[in-house]
Parts: structure tokens; sequence; C-alpha cells
């Protein structure tokens, strides 16, 4: 990626390809969590996980790091949904008092960026986790810190902590995670971002073709593997609960609405009502950032409408997908 001056950080055509499809930054800062030389110690109160409500990649870090007990081990700070308008793609405390992150006194996001390299160009994205005495940057590597936390944490989780990543299965897991990741979680980023037709009209096909492959493997068991909730269940969960609110009309994927799929729609219910999924999902947030906010150009200006809809009410409605399990529970979380 060509560097740019801070006022041109991370424009929307920096991540455009010349055929229109939107490609990703890759992530700056991945060195692993362990006790191995060279890798980020494991050590409770040492860092602070930033995120925002309304991103999808913050989201399932936050509802595993609940999920495991992990909550008085790395303390959690919460950027606005709304994205600053300062002439570059940031985010900002705007929720906290004096719009300061109370724990490491900074407004901005990309602020531990640069504390971390001051050549930084890159947009700073979230999930981030921060040395907290250094204000640093140490890890914004979202593809891989769950597994981190499902892994290397292991050591600080709570008691009777569920197993989301059994070692069993984590070559299965892996593998439909990095599908899901390319043809549904990055798939509606990359309808919504495409600036050609074609661009858009092959992400679109891969979605929804996923989506139908999704939907006939639910409708044969509870979730992706089975009785058991794992990380690629979280994975999913987090743009499932985003789409009919907001990538359905902000990224055009409106072919169908996941309320429309017999299986997708309850499997998505079923995890909302699950302890940690639900309570972490904050559809005001979502909703604001998608259609009133700007996303990867800071050049938007246009003023938006806040849609009024969906209900969210059926999010609560019985979804029966225990009568696909042998278990009995209502929400079935495999323990260690």
């Amino acid at each position: 990626m060509t560097k740019t001056n801070e006022n041109d950080t991370a424009k929307k055509p920096g991540e455009i390809e010349a055929d229109g499809s939107f490609k990703r930054q890759t992530n700056r800062f991945t060195t692993p969590f362990g006790n191995n030389t060279g890798e980020l110690p494991i050590e409770a109160g040492r860092y602070r996980l930033l995120w925002s409500a309304a991103c999808p990649w913050a989201h399932r870090s936050v509802i595993v790091r609940k999920l495991l007990g992990l909550e008085d081990s790395i303390s959690l700070g919460t950027a606005s949904p709304l994205r600053p308008r300062i002439g570059r793609v940031d985010w900002e405390f705007s929720l906290d008092t004096d719009n300061v992150d109370p724990v490491l006194g900074i407004q901005y996001i990309s602020e531990v960026y640069k504390n971390a390299d001051s050549n930084y160009s890159g947009r700073p994205t979230v999930p981030v986790m921060v040395d907290i005495k250094k204000k640093e940057a140490v890890n914004n590597n979202y593809f891989k810190l769950t597994n981190a936390f499902e892994t290397s944490w292991t050591p600080l989780h709570k008691e009777n902590a569920p197993d989301l990543y059994p070692e069993h299965l984590r070559t299965e897991i892996d593998e439909l995670s990095e599908v899901i990741f390319h043809k549904v979680n990055n798939g509606v980023y990359k309808c919504g971002f495409a600036a050609s037709q074609e661009a858009y009209e092959e992400s679109y096909d891969q979605l929804f073709d996923k989506l139908d492959e999704l939907e006939d493997r639910l409708s044969k068991q509870r979730f992706l593997f089975g009785d058991f909730i794992t990380d690629s269940d979280v994975r999913l969960y987090t743009t499932l609960a985003r789409f009919d609110a907001a990538y359905y009309t902000a990224f055009n994927t409106n072919r169908n609405l996941i309320r429309e799929y017999t299986h997708l729609w309850g499997y998505a219910r079923d995890l909302y009502q699950t302890p940690g999924f639900g309570d972490t999902t904050d559809f005001d947030g979502i909703k604001r950032h998608y259609h009133l906010s700007i996303t990867i150009n800071p050049d938007k200006t246009d003023e938006n409408i806040l849609p009024k809809g969906p209900d969210l009410s059926i999010w609560n409605t019985p979804h029966e997908r225990h009568k696909l399990s042998n278990k009995v529970e209502k929400f079935l979380i495999q323990k260690k």
C-alpha cells in the first residue's frame, strides 16, 4: 500500500483493486500470545481490548471474552459506533467522559497504533489489544484473536469455561472459518464496497451461494459442528446479527433477509438467546454505524436517514433448535 499522510490515510481507493473489487487491508500487529520467547505474555490486567459494538470482527472477540470469563483479566474499552468526522477514518471514545478512554487516556484509537509505529498509515481497526502501560497496540489480528483467547489464555479461563475450539475439531473449524470469512463475513463488505458492477455481482453470488449451503447444513444439526457452540458459530453469528438491520440495505445484499431463511434464522435466534451473544449485540449502534457513519471513505459526507426498523422483538421468539440436538439443555456450550 502506498504510504500517505495522516489526512489521506486509508481513503477508499486504497482498498479497491483495479477491477473494482474490495481487498481488505492486512493486519499490522500480529505477534501471537504465549509464553515463548518473542510472544506476548499472558498476564491478567496487562492488556485492554478496544472495540466498537458496530464492528463484527470486534464483536466476536467480545463474545468469546465473555463466554470464557476473561472480563476480569482483559479490560474493555468501547469506541462510539459513529466515526468522527476529522478527515480520516478513525474510532473515537465519544461515549466516555470528555471523549477520552478512562484507562488509556486517548481520544482516538489511532493513537495506540501511532504509539506502536509512528509510521503506521493504515486504517486503525478494532479489535485491538493494547499494552496498558505503554499505550501501544500489540495485536490487531482479528482473524486469530478469538483462537488466542481460546488456547493461550486458558490459564485465566473461568471454571467450567466452554471449549469453543476443541483440539480434535481445530482443522475442520479453521477450514470452515476460512470459507465463512471470505464468502460471508468479508463477503458482505465485498458487496458493499465494490466499485464495479461485475465485482459486486460476483461477491453477491458467492455470498448467497454460501448462505444457501449453510442453510442446508443447519437443517440437520443445531450448530455448525453439531450439538455444541464452537468458534465458527461465533464468527458466523456476528454477520447474521447485522444482516437484516444493516447489510441488506446499506451493502445491497438484498436477495434474502436472514429472517426469510428457515434454519439460519432459527440458528441466529438460538445464539442470540444464549448468554454472551444477545447481551453483547447493540442493534442501535449497528444501525447508526452502517447507515449514518463513514466506513472506509473519509470523504463521505451524505446526510443519511436512520432506518426505523426492523422489528427487533422477533429475535426473542422461540426457535425450537433444541429439537435438532440429542441434548436436553436449552443452551449448549461444551465444557472442557
